[in-house]
C-alpha cells in the first residue's frame, strides 16, 4: 500500500513546486497598471507589438498586468496607455514628433503627453527626474501606425484670434 502511495505523494509534490515557481516568476518584474477604456481596440493591439523593448537608451521594457499598457524602467521612467479618451480641442502645446502630433501637459515631476489626430489615443507618461521627451522620439514608429481622425496641431498663426 505504501508503495502506490508514494508515486502519488512525490507528483502532487512536484505539481505544488512547478505551480509556485511559475507563479512567482510570472509575478517578479511586473508593473501594475489599469487598462484604458478603449485599450481593447485593434489598432492598439498593432502598436503594442511594435513597441521598442528600451527607451532612451537604457531603459528595458518590464512586463505589465493591463492590457494596451507598458513601463520601462525600474523604477518607472515611463508609462505608456493605449485607448485613452481621444482629446479634440485643448490648449495645452501641441507638436509633431516622428510624424506623430502630440499634446504636452507638464506636470512637474512627470511630463503626460498624449497623441492628437489619432483614433484611438496614447498616452505616455515621463518622470522628468529619470528621462526626457527622447521617450516621446522613440514611441513614434510604433505610434504612427494609428489611424489618423482629420485633426492635427495648428500653428498659431493658422488660427485667427
Amino acid at each position: 500500500m505504501d508503495t502506490v502511495r508514494r508515486p502519488l505523494r512525490w507528483t502532487a509534490i512536484a505539481g505544488v513546486a512547478v505551480a509556485l515557481a511559475a507563479g512567482l516568476t510570472g509575478c517578479t518584474n511586473a508593473v501594475s497598471m489599469s487598462p484604458a477604456p478603449s485599450a481593447d481596440a485593434a489598432a492598439c493591439a498593432a502598436v503594442q507589438v511594435r513597441l521598442p523593448s528600451t527607451v532612451d537608451t537604457k531603459y528595458a521594457m518590464r512586463n505589465t498586468n493591463a492590457q494596451s499598457t507598458a513601463a520601462w524602467g525600474d523604477p518607472e521612467a515611463a508609462i505608456y496607455h493605449c485607448g485613452v479618451a481621444v482629446p479634440t480641442v485643448s490648449d495645452l502645446p501641441c507638436f509633431s514628433q516622428g510624424g506623430v502630433d502630440w499634446i504636452r501637459d507638464d506636470r512637474g515631476a512627470q511630463i503626460v503627453f498624449t497623441t492628437f489626430g489619432r483614433t484611438p489615443a496614447v498616452q505616455v507618461v515621463i518622470d522628468t527626474k529619470l528621462t526626457t521627451s527622447q521617450v516621446v522620439q522613440d514611441l513614434s514608429d510604433a505610434v504612427s501606425t494609428l489611424p489618423k481622425d482629420g485633426r492635427e496641431c495648428l500653428d498659431p498663426s493658422q488660427v485667427q484670434g
